[in-house]
């Protein structure tokens, strides 16, 4: 098999732990030959970002579209993964997104479902009927109970347990360290404070944080 042409969206930290994963997961397969760093505005490139290695913005993407066979967000914020993904497939929708596993994560392939663009760490377990939305990142050393479903853009920091029948709907974030109980759900782009143990459900667009995990007073 050819490896596939493969460039990372972003130039952060987090951007390249994601080269790591092409890495890794070379390390097993010749799967993806890593090309470079994309982003979306080169002039806004900070002093924690890559500076080696970036091809150029968009534009750049553009003019080299036949030479890329595939894409990897390397963004670590669910809102911004939900905005670069739907930009990404609406103006380059021959690229492939692939969902990049880590070997060292366990779960039963058979009866789970991971989507396009997933990104599953190192040392992430999980069980049975696992569903992985398109763009949902799960980060380093993560437990995902049997029939969780992780939303789309949804993005868990490392060490992140997430119980069985646990519905993460679509942009939220979970802290490091964070766990959410047993058949609860947490509503689209509602966050959960690092630490944080929830026991109940989280309503939409609300931060909750502490143990048991309840919502932020802001004063």
């Amino acid at each position: 098999m050819v490896p596939q042409r493969i460039v990372i969206i972003g130039a952060s930290g987090f951007a390249r732990e994601v080269r790591w994963l092409l890495e890794e997961i070379n390390r097993s397969r010749d799967t993806f030959r890593f090309l470079g760093y994309v982003v979306s505005d080169l002039a806004r490139l900070g002093e924690h970002d890559s500076h080696g290695d970036i091809l150029g913005d968009y534009e750049w993407l553009e003019r080299h579209c036949d030479e890329v066979d595939a894409i990897a967000i390397g963004i670590g914020t669910p809102a911004a993964r939900l905005t670069v993904s739907s930009d990404l497939l609406r103006t380059f929708p021959t690229l492939e997104c692939p969902a990049l596993v880590h070997p060292t994560v366990r779960l039963d392939n058979h009866s789970s479902r991971i989507g396009q663009g997933v990104l599953l760490c190192a040392g992430t377990i999980g069980t049975v009927n696992i569903h992985l939305e398109d763009f949902s990142l799960v980060n380093l050393a993560c437990t995902l109970g049997h029939e969780c479903s992780i939303g789309r853009g949804t993005v868990l920091n490392p060490t992140v347990n997430i119980s069985g029948g646990v519905r993460l709907d679509p942009g939220v974030l979970v802290g490091t360290g964070a766990q959410v109980l047993q058949y609860l759900t947490v509503g689209t782009g509602a966050t959960v404070g690092a630490g944080s143990v929830v026991t109940k459900n989280v309503e939409p667009g609300v931060t909750v944080i502490g143990i048991p995990a309840k919502p932020l007073q802001r004063h």
